[in-house]
């Protein structure tokens, strides 16, 4: 019996992808450990250089848990010296993933009382065409990265109000199909927006704090963010009702009303505001309106929205107990954040990362716009061998930052290009957790992996080049010059 229950399972774990990617991350390091090899390059960069290739290999090609493995590489790293006790266990504690677990609690409490819904209600049911509910919808999606931190919450979050959406327009299947693919599409794109938006952000902030001493705030990744994530958002929305609708489905006018919506949600939607949803509202202002103006009272982001979870879970104000709001916060994401942080401090502090990019050809002979070209390129594709933004971000966040010194580029707007072009994962229904949750919805029609390729045919270098165009024209008058 023993043997019928494990070989299956050890099987899967020797599959050919996973055979093919140990073998890669093993002749990495035994290439590293050649003293011979790659002259110049210390003993704590090669150390590094190994447990990177390792940890790469283990979430490109193994059914291993990504934080599992995460923390297999920051203990590594800590055990053999490269990086302190501290700066490992220390990443935990970093204000920014404090920032994150505060916001989680929040977003329950909001999202108990059904305030989202009820927004989300009454912002598409005043749409009268075709383009403008999906506008609407793409507005609504937007402003809920202010209020639901990390893009896999947020879909869950959008979830109830698509189907109802679905629901009200059933007889409509190609307008479903393409409402199904616009949620998790705008929810990706918008992250952006905001610090909040994706663990991916927090360690590029975490990243540039410790290579460059350079620190970015709520507030001012708010002020670069925001205009991108609402230009891609929309232009994300136009690519997807032109490449799943025909012109006779954008004709025909549509009309769902908050009635429509009501019948399929067990979330009351009109009237009005229930005293919770109230407090939850002025709560949640509140706090948005604090982290904005950060620099005119000085009260860090973390500071403001532990208060505003403290709140929102006290007995006599609060919508949510906090035991139920804390069961909410993914401790599995913020430990995989924590031990990638430590791993980029490493990559960087070891001198692994200016060894790997200073055999760049050109150098600071490279034009700027090619460099970053480049970076936005890399960082577009790199979904298609690593599922996890947030892992994506750890491994190329420090190469970019160490390259972008080389080549005379401000390392701060080369990190925000890749990590805002590492935001496009819609290639396969696996690339992203928003689209897979999407891409199997029972009883509810949706896309179909042909319809996410043509999607991504289109919207790939879309987005990529509106990066680019930000990266060059935008934040450069925002305070991020190229140079």
């Amino acid at each position: 019996m023993t043997a019928s229950v494990t070989g299956p399972s050890v099987r899967k774990a020797l599959s050919p992808a996973t055979l093919c990617a140990l073998c890669v991350g093993l002749s990495l390091c035994a290439l590293l450990a050649v003293p011979g090899n790659f002259p110049g390059l210390g003993g704590q960069a090669r150390l590094t250089l190994a447990v990177f290739a390792l940890t790469t290999c283990a979430w490109i090609g193994t059914p291993i848990d990504d934080t599992y493995v995460a923390l297999g590489g920051g203990l590594a790293l800590a055990a053999t010296g490269v990086i302190s006790s501290e700066t490992l266990f220390g990443t935990l504690g970093d204000a920014t993933v404090w920032l994150l677990i505060c916001a989680f609690v929040l977003a329950a409490a909001v999202t108990r009382t059904g305030l989202p819904t009820r927004a989300a209600a009454f912002l598409v049911s005043g749409a009268r065409s075709v383009r403008q509910l999906v506008h609407l919808t793409t507005a609504a999606l937007v402003v809920s990265a202010f209020a639901i931190p990390a893009t896999s919450g947020r879909a869950a979050l959008a979830l109830p109000v698509f189907l109802a959406l679905a629901a009200a327009l059933r007889e409509r299947v190609r307008l479903v199909v393409m409402l199904a693919l616009l949620f998790p599409t705008v929810i990706l794109l918008s992250a952006v927006a905001t610090l909040i938006g994706a663990g991916a952000h927090l360690i590029t902030v975490s990243v540039l704090w410790e290579s460059t001493g350079q620190h970015i705030g709520f507030t001012r990744w708010l002020l670069l963010g925001l205009p991108l994530a609402v230009a891609s958002s929309h232009l994300a929305a136009e690519a997807v009702l032109l490449t799943t609708t025909r012109r006779a489905d954008r004709r025909e006018g549509v009309r769902v009303t908050v009635e429509d919506i009501q019948q399929h949600s067990t979330t009351r939607v009109t009237g009005p505001l229930s005293p919770p949803q109230a407090r939850s509202a002025l709560l949640l202002g509140t706090v948005v309106v604090l982290w904005c103006a950060e620099p005119l009272h000085g009260v860090p982001p973390s500071l403001v929205a532990l208060i505003g979870a403290v709140v929102a879970a006290s007995p006599a104000l609060g919508t949510v107990g906090l035991k139920d709001a804390l069961k909410t916060v993914p401790w599995s994401l913020l430990l995989f954040m924590a031990a990638t942080m430590a791993m980029g401090v490493a990559l960087s502090a070891s001198g692994a990362a200016q060894w790997l990019v200073g055999g760049l050809p050109g150098g600071a002979a490279v034009p700027p716009w090619a460099f970053l070209s480049g970076v936005v390129v890399v960082s577009t594709a790199a979904h298609l061998l690593l599922q996890s933004r947030s892992a994506r971000s750890s491994v190329l966040v420090p190469l970019v930052v160490a390259a972008a010194a080389g080549a005379g580029v401000n390392p701060v707007s080369a990190a925000l290009a890749s990590t805002a072009a590492a935001g496009f994962c819609h290639t396969l229904p696996a690339s992203a957790k928003p689209v897979a949750l999407f891409a199997d919805l029972p009883e509810t029609p949706t896309y179909t992996p042909r319809d996410l390729l043509r999607l991504s045919a289109v919207l790939a270098p879309l987005t990529a080049l509106l990066v680019v165009v930000f990266a060059l024209a935008v934040w450069p008058l925002l305070g991020v010059p190229v140079h």
